[in-house]
């Protein structure tokens, strides 16, 4: 119970332990004897949250020490050696080696990757993210979510990540989401549109997936 509360903040942080419950069918004083052991541990702590009129709620969310229990892949030793490589050789160099990982992995992904429809090229580009400690999905886009002048069938998925893995570098070099973004287009091979990003206060980074509804369904036919 404590692993998925801890997943389940990691997703949508800050939550009450009224929305934790919905989550998982469980009463918010159920829920609390365990956010208290995470409290306890250092791992969530809680802050109050007033909203609108009626008794303060208390919202929860990760430490520094329960967000360091997601992976990190190499960050530290990576970012010693892109600072050392900025210094002798410049940006240009360390944008080099940021691109070189991403280049592996879809050069490995491709061949699979170009014989699917978009649909299902999207979930399989979260699966590889996730594999690699970015802790993706893919959710629908909502009518609520398309910008002006779209519609449904002109951008339909959106790919969320709610851990970064090199986040402590991308907050060294921004590049480092740059090189992201980029490659990542190139695993799916459509455009992408970043909603949201972690470096600019949003608790996840997400990218709205362009394509066409009846492209796809051509590609399956």
């Amino acid at each position: 119970m404590r692993a998925e509360l801890l997943v389940a903040l990691k997703k949508a942080q800050p939550l009450t332990a009224h929305q934790l419950g919905e989550q998982f069918g469980l009463t918010a004083n159920a829920l609390r004897r365990h956010l208290k052991a995470l409290e306890e541990d250092g791992l969530v702590r809680h802050q109050r949250d007033v909203r609108g009129v009626g008794a303060p709620t208390y919202a929860f969310s990760l430490t520094p020490a329960g967000e360091a229990l997601f992976p990190r892949s190499y960050v530290q030793v990576l970012a010693t050696a892109l600072e050392a490589l900025r210094v002798q050789t410049g940006d240009t160099a360390v944008e080099a080696v940021l691109e070189a990982e991403w280049r592996r992995l879809a050069d490995e992904a491709a061949p699979v990757l170009e014989a699917l429809p978009l649909e299902e090229r999207v979930p399989l580009v979260a699966e590889l993210l996730t594999a690699k400690g970015y802790m993706a999905e893919v959710v629908p886009t909502s009518d609520q979510q398309l910008s002006e002048g779209e519609d449904a069938e002109q951008r339909f998925l959106t790919l969320r990540i709610h851990n970064c893995a090199v986040r402590e570098i991308a907050e060294r070099f921004p590049q480092a989401c740059a090189v992201e973004e980029k490659f990542v287009e190139r695993l799916l091979g459509v455009p992408l549109v970043r909603n949201a990003h972690r470096l600019g206060g949003c608790g996840h980074c997400e990218y709205g997936v362009s394509g066409h509804l009846s492209t796809v369904k051509q590609e399956q036919a």
